[in-house]
């Protein structure tokens, strides 16, 4: 399992709508659109971003930075800069795996510039300037690739708060663990076969796992597979015993008791709130 990948499961972006600003002196702008995640690149010049929840924070060139909460917040000019040019895009949140990425990052994370991302900074800014054909395709997969870029990138800073299950990963005990519940989650674990895969006696392997994760093993696979099945119910043709089959339950009764005790909800009412809403299958979708 690639651990930032898994993060990103279901964010899409379908329709992206970037905002490109060339702003020129002192300048300031308030963002109050509720947008769940909103990514902001500095082309040119600064720009200081204040998030109600915290302190001001400064980005120069090349610098992103992630806004990670509903509440508005304002970008404003930094220094004597004669001319700034930002990029911003957005995404609103709309599911379940969008909710666990949200929930595990702070209102807003800077991230300095990084060589790894330059080039697609270059090409956003010339697709957004640009006409071509193809063009709305190639900016959702752009917004997509810069998100990812950001969010590696800010994951390898030393004042990075990842979950506890993402640093668990490189646990030699609990590691293998986690990438077997996250590869296979539908197959019939245990917390003897698990401690089996990670080589150790059983109250060992439950010990450390409860100690890292912050669950226990069992309670922790029940909770990754109702997140997968608040996914895949909002596919178009999916059922609830299809997907109980999905996660790892042989029958749609006991994934449903499941899924309510979970989520505090029925699989078939919270399919029924998807297509109310008009929600389609991304956990999270772009602002438009």
């Amino acid at each position: 399992m690639d651990a930032l990948g898994d993060l990103l499961r279901g964010v899409r972006a379908d329709g992206a709508l970037f905002d490109r600003a060339v702003l020129t002196g002192p300048w300031e702008t308030g963002h109050t659109e509720g947008a769940a995640l909103t990514l902001i690149t500095v082309l040119r010049g600064s720009a200081r971003v204040t998030v109600a929840s915290g302190e001001p924070r400064t980005l120069r060139e090349a610098d992103a930075a992630l806004v990670c909460t509903t509440a508005p917040f304002t970008l404003a000019s930094a220094a004597d800069d004669r001319e700034s040019e930002l990029i911003t895009g957005a995404y609103q949140l709309d599911g379940a795996v969008g909710r666990r990425l949200i929930s595990m990052l702070p209102p807003l994370l800077v991230v300095p510039s990084g060589e790894d991302c330059l080039p697609i900074l270059e090409l956003i800014a010339a697709e957004v300037a640009a006409d071509r054909p193809g063009r709305q395709y190639v900016m959702d997969r752009m917004l997509d690739w810069m998100l990812a870029c950001t969010l590696r990138d800010w994951f390898d800073l030393p004042e990075a708060c990842p979950p506890a299950w993402y640093r668990a990963l490189g646990d030699e005990v609990v590691g293998p663990a986690l990438h077997a519940l996250h590869d296979e989650p539908a197959r019939p674990w245990t917390v003897a076969s698990l401690a089996a895969r990670a080589q150790v006696s059983r109250a060992a392997f439950a010990r450390q796992f409860a100690e890292l994760v912050g669950r226990p093993p069992m309670a922790y696979l029940t909770e990754w597979r109702m997140t997968l099945a608040a996914e895949l119910l909002a596919e178009p043709g999916a059922t609830v015993a299809s997907v109980a089959g999905q996660v790892g339950y042989a029958d749609a009764f006991g994934f449903s008791d499941a899924f309510k005790r979970t989520r505090g909800i029925s699989p078939s009412s919270h399919r029924a709130s998807l297509t109310a809403g008009g929600k389609g299958a991304g956990a999270l979708r772009v602002a438009g």
